[in-house]
């Protein structure tokens, strides 16, 4: 039987670190996996532990793997972590993983999927930031609650930098915060990529595991200019239930699937996947239909990350500048930090499984 090091990758998620119960993949401790015929080779990274931990995580590892392939020999090696240096791009070294929130078309959701989900990566212990780079009709200054606020700007070695707003103790930068609320964004290509570049090239950032890049609908220049300006660790897809936001989808997936942009796609959130009323919350209503995120994900050879559903606090939420994964309500909560956990999971997935994309060179 032929050995698939995606599968073995996926084995080896079922696998906990002994410390922090969190899985060795979501944790970046499996290092160097290599198959061979039926010989599979990893190392196994870790802080100071004692004999009998290691080896209840050498013998963990070894049974997850022989539970999908019963004949295959698992050598696992175990190493102290040690504080090398990596290479790191020379765009945004600070700052570990880009993710880029995507969309076919306006009126799904991305914003609010992009706020609520930097901000439950921040729940989770994560240093988050959050680009608005949907210059045109950019949202989250309200979700945020950061309507008519200004940034800052520090010289910083004879140039002037701007400093982020902050936002729940998670650094921001927006048009919005520029540009007054009602002042109409008319910009030709060029202006666009320079803001863009701007937000990457002249904000201070600080040290950062996720940003989260809020893009807005299509497939246009801002696109172009983000995967030609940093190197994007991987894209998730945000779409409805429904038909026409599928079929617009389906043109964002196939530009960062393109031989010239190749971002990986990690993973499809389904929003407004149903209605649910608050007087009835085991209630489902498919207003906009089934099964649309679910084709997204197959389509795209990934994942479906999670499912939203309508629900009036929802709306509420980002209309008050307080998004609802800050809110207590269980169902939408739970909802969210799902999604939350599998994008966690599928960056650290796509971490093991392939080296660090590159900045895309295209003459357009």
């Amino acid at each position: 039987m032929s050995i698939d090091k995606t599968k073995v990758v996926g084995a080896l998620t079922k696998v906990n670190d002994p410390k922090t119960g969190k899985d060795i993949i979501t944790q970046s401790m499996v290092r160097d996996l290599v198959v061979e015929g039926n010989n599979i080779n990893f190392t196994i990274e870790m802080g100071g532990a004692d004999a009998a931990t290691k080896q209840q995580l050498n013998f963990a590892c070894i049974a997850a793997v022989q539970e999908l392939y019963p004949s295959a020999n698992v050598n696992v090696h175990m190493m102290m972590s040690t504080a090398k240096a990596k290479e790191k791009p020379k765009v945004l070294p600070q700052v570990k993983n880009i993710i880029a929130v995507a969309s076919g078309k306006g009126g799904v959701g991305k914003s609010t999927v992009a706020t609520n989900l930097a901000l439950g990566l921040k729940e989770t212990g994560a240093r988050v930031g959050l680009i608005d780079a949907d210059l045109y009709g950019p949202s989250i200054p309200t979700m945020l609650g950061l309507q008519g606020q200004r940034p800052q700007v520090k010289e910083v070695n004879g140039a002037h930098k701007i400093i982020p707003l902050d936002a729940y103790g998670m650094p921001v930068m927006s048009i919005g915060f520029i540009i007054e609320a009602q002042q109409a964004v008319v910009l030709r290509g060029p202006r666009l990529g320079a803001i863009i570049r701007q937000f990457i090239n002249d904000c201070i950032w600080p040290e950062l595991d996720y940003l989260v890049i809020d893009l807005p609908p299509g497939t246009g220049d801002i696109q172009l200019t983000l995967v030609q300006t940093v190197p994007i660790t991987g894209a998730i897809l945000v779409t409805t239930p429904q038909e026409v936001a599928v079929a617009d989808a389906i043109k964002a997936m196939n530009m960062f699937l393109l031989p010239s942009v190749s971002v990986p796609v990690l993973g499809v959130v389904e929003n407004m996947s149903w209605f649910t009323p608050a007087e009835l919350p085991d209630n489902k209503y498919y207003i906009f239909g089934e099964g649309g995120g679910k084709r997204m994900a197959e389509l795209s050879e990934s994942m479906l990350l999670g499912q939203l559903p309508i629900v009036q606090g929802i709306r509420e939420a980002g209309d008050v500048g307080k998004p609802i994964v800050l809110h207590n309500e269980p169902i939408t909560k739970k909802a969210v930090m799902h999604i939350v956990d599998n994008v966690a999971r599928q960056v650290a997935i796509r971490n093991e499984m392939l080296g660090p994309t590159q900045t895309v060179k295209m003459n357009v």
